[in-house]
């Protein structure tokens, strides 16, 4: 992709042959500009952007705590419409309504074959490549009117027409990511889980949870409306950390023998040594926050290693499989991620929607840009 280096013209269509794209400019710098518009060459498809979200992990990349190049189109979750298909790609038409996971498996590689789709290293690459996650990564992503989805035959899915951009967005990378932190801890039937951070992943982490059929749900974050948000994604107990000792009230709410799974979903060694103390011999972690540091596990809180603790992480699965299981959720009315959505701003407004995301302001849970 070459940018124009010009200022964009808001409120106006950008010339033709380009398009708009937010991309990353340097250390917590984030800019609008003019890009071409990519082309459908064999094997690929090209989407026209319709909706698209910031996640955390755009805010990882501009505090280069997860380093990308330079004008790096930016974003991963999305909705759009197919606008060109290249030779060779078969059962998809120009028109049609799609999504694809943030990861984007190219459903040959060993790990593809492991059935570890996140970690995919695509048919030509090695041990070395980094996993799935390409969109906004390694490639140009969906902050832009126009962007490719890689690997289109495995990742590409069709939206039905009874649901809305606003149905979906959010199934693409953190509903597929919370819900995969409750399966990959296992969760059994009755189980006592407490979720650490309130945030997009933990909300959806919460409805994973009580998907897995666990009997007592705790929320746990210093954000009144992110608490009352957990409570109507499933969970039965809030505790404000500004608040209570949480620890201490997880204790008592287990009878003081600990929980079976503690999920920590901000990335911080604090909640991670705080989900140490609260989990049962046999307890569970699953670690689905981006940590911008190192962890450390305390002897003493990991029952001096002889527990049999389990810690687990999750990188969002990703397959048009996985994204249709997601869709039948919604679809059945098991779960509804449209209270998430909080702030809604045009591609010419981006700037200021990462600007309020990063710093949390004007209690704003996820923002989607619409084209």
């Amino acid at each position: 992709m070459v940018a124009i280096k010009k200022e964009v013209e808001k409120g106006k269509k950008a010339p033709v042959g380009f398009m708009k794209a937010v991309v990353y400019e340097g250390h917590k710098q984030v800019g609008l500009q003019y890009k071409e518009i990519p082309k459908a060459e064999a094997g690929e498809v090209v989407i026209k952007t319709t909706s698209t979200t910031i996640c955390g992990t755009d805010i990882h990349i501009l505090h280069d705590e997860h380093k990308v190049e330079k004008n790096r189109t930016l974003g991963h979750e999305h909705v759009g419409v197919v606008h060109e298909v290249g030779e060779g790609v078969t059962g998809i038409k120009v028109g049609e309504r799609v999504m694809c996971g943030s990861c984007t498996p190219c459903g040959s590689c060993y790990y593809c074959q492991k059935n570890l789709s996140s970690q995919c290293i695509g048919p030509e690459g090695d041990f070395k490549t980094p996993g799935g996650w390409r969109l906004g990564n390694t490639i140009d992503g969906t902050h832009a009117e126009y962007f490719k989805m890689p690997f289109p035959q495995y990742n590409l899915t069709k939206i039905p027409d009874e649901l809305s951009d606003e149905d979906v967005l959010l199934l693409t990378d953190i509903a597929s990511t919370g819900i995969a932190a409750a399966e990959n801890a296992q969760i059994q039937i009755g189980d006592i889980v407490a979720v650490f951070a309130c945030g997009p992943v933990g909300l959806c982490a919460i409805a994973g949870a009580r998907l897995k059929g666990a009997s007592l749900i705790i929320g746990i974050d210093g954000n009144s409306q992110r608490l009352d948000l957990a409570k109507k994604m499933g969970a039965d107990i809030t505790l404000n950390f500004n608040e209570v000792n949480v620890v201490e009230e997880i204790m008592k709410l287990s009878g003081n023998k600990g929980i079976e799974v503690a999920i920590e979903a901000l990335g911080k060694e604090e909640t991670f040594q705080q989900c140490l103390k609260v989990i049962r011999r046999g307890g569970c972690i699953s670690s689905v926050g981006v940590y911008s540091g190192h962890v450390e596990i305390p002897i003493e809180h990991f029952a001096s290693g002889m527990g049999d603790h389990r810690i687990v992480t999750t990188l969002c699965p990703g397959g048009r499989e996985r994204m249709q299981q997601l869709m039948s959720l919604v679809i059945q009315q098991r779960m509804d991620l449209k209270p998430m959505i909080t702030h809604r701003f045009t591609i010419d407004e981006a700037i200021e929607a990462y600007r309020l995301f990063e710093h949390a302001e004007d209690q704003i849970i996820k923002p989607i840009i619409t084209f």
